[in-house]
């Protein structure tokens, strides 16, 4: 796979150590059982895979090297680089201005761009108006255009199956910037609505089969759907996609679901499945996949808690929070300052978007066992400054790089 060229300050002696050692016991990524960091008193067992992926590198690497080759010139992101408030920050300090929130919202009007100004396209990518919008300008997009390789995948196999005549339905969050790109991206091939979770899909289903009619439907799935999408001639033939970094499992779950409903309704067996319901599971990407299984292997460990580092408004991420949570104490930091030296720590609660203060979140039990991974959006640096925070509060352990010598 290609290497890219990463700024220094978001590297990891510790981590890249065990990244490497790791790699060279398991060239083929079959093993997901996580490292153990053993101090002793404390033992932290760190994810078979996180941090940085290909996309996220690959966006990086673009951005500051469109920064460092354009000196002089106004240059914009279109929306955050990725979801990281740490690489954001980095690339605001270097002149970057954000043409949108992450929301979709204006903060600086496209009205106030020339054709001399340069527009980062974010990982996420973008839709096919605001494409049109920059390119009116005379803004060239695609020279500095980040959309990760695996979204881009996505849209590729929504435009395959819509020749062939199916309806497209996105699994992904309706407001996140890659599901807005997606979703723009397949409607302009076929008619196209959005699923955010299981219970849209199970709404859904009863419009495949007759029992809810268009009047319905347009007020469940208000500004999910395409303009013109019609309930009795658009669900006969549909292919589920998704947002690729939701939880793998979910979007399985769905497109399982709604294939089990076609089956039903049209009476077909396996072999006929694809006259209604478009195999399209090569869409999940790997990073995500990897990345979740890797936590799955991480929770065969018996430990007393876990620690996810990343951004709060990484949909990946929280979705590692979201296993993680669902089997023992789970803290959610986007960097090592939210442990304090009074042994409390400030962590986010994705389900509620508030910030909690939880007192002495290090139980006193020997040793201790911590479990640890990040989003793909989170540099490894940051993980390495949560191990030595952590690290902080048990004296007279080995240092960082006593620990990096184990992995060398």
């Amino acid at each position: 796979m290609k290497q890219f060229t990463v700024p220094a300050i978001y590297h990891s002696p510790l981590i890249a150590a065990i990244k490497n050692k790791r790699k060279a016991l398991d060239k083929m990524k079959k093993d997901f059982s996580p490292t153990l960091l053993d101090y002793g008193p404390l033992q932290i067992y760190l994810a078979r895979h996180f941090g940085f992926c290909y996309g996220v590198e690959n966006a990086i690497e673009i951005a500051f090297r469109t920064i460092e080759e354009n000196a002089g010139k106004r240059i914009f992101l279109l929306s955050e680089m990725i979801h990281n408030p740490q690489v954001n920050a980095d690339l605001i300090k270097k002149g970057v201005q954000f043409l949108q929130d992450t929301n979709g919202k204006q903060v600086i009007p496209f009205e106030s761009l020339t054709k001399d100004d340069i527009v980062i396209i974010p990982a996420f990518g973008t839709t096919l108006a605001i494409e049109k919008k920059l390119a009116e300008i005379g803004i060239a997009t695609h020279t500095y255009n980040t959309t990760c390789p695996f979204v881009e995948k996505v849209w590729n196999r929504s435009e395959q199956i819509a020749k062939n005549n199916y309806t497209v339905v996105v699994h992904g969050k309706p407001t996140h910037e890659e599901t807005r790109a997606t979703f723009s991206h397949a409607s302009a091939h076929t008619a196209t609505l959005i699923v955010n979770d299981m219970a849209d899909a199970i709404a859904l289903s009863k419009y495949i089969t007759g029992e809810k009619n268009m009047h319905t439907f347009s007020t469940e799935f208000a500004g999910k759907f395409t303009t013109g999408f019609d309930v009795t001639k658009d669900l006969e033939r549909i292919g589920v996609v998704n947002q690729t970094t939701m939880l793998a499992s979910d979007t399985q779950d769905i497109s399982d679901f709604l294939k089990a409903v076609m089956q039903k309704k049209y009476n077909l067996n396996d072999s006929h499945i694809e006259d209604r319901f478009a195999d399209t599971r090569d869409t999940l990407c790997y990073a995500t996949l990897d990345n979740q299984s890797a936590v799955y292997g991480l929770l065969d460990i018996q430990a007393d808690l876990a620690i996810v580092v990343g951004g709060y408004n990484s949909s990946n991420t929280s979705h590692l929070v979201e296993l993680c949570e669902a089997k023992l104490p789970t803290y959610f930091i986007n960097d090592a300052e939210k442990i304090r030296s009074d042994s409390s720590i400030r962590h986010f609660n994705f389900h509620t978007s508030t910030q909690l203060i939880t007192p002495n979140f290090l139980p006193q039990k020997r040793p201790l066992k911590i479990l640890m991974t990040s989003g793909a959006s989170c540099p490894d640096a940051l993980v390495e400054g949560v191990i030595d925070k952590i690290v902080s509060f048990f004296p007279a352990i080995l240092s960082g790089k006593e620990m990096i010598l184990k992995f060398t």
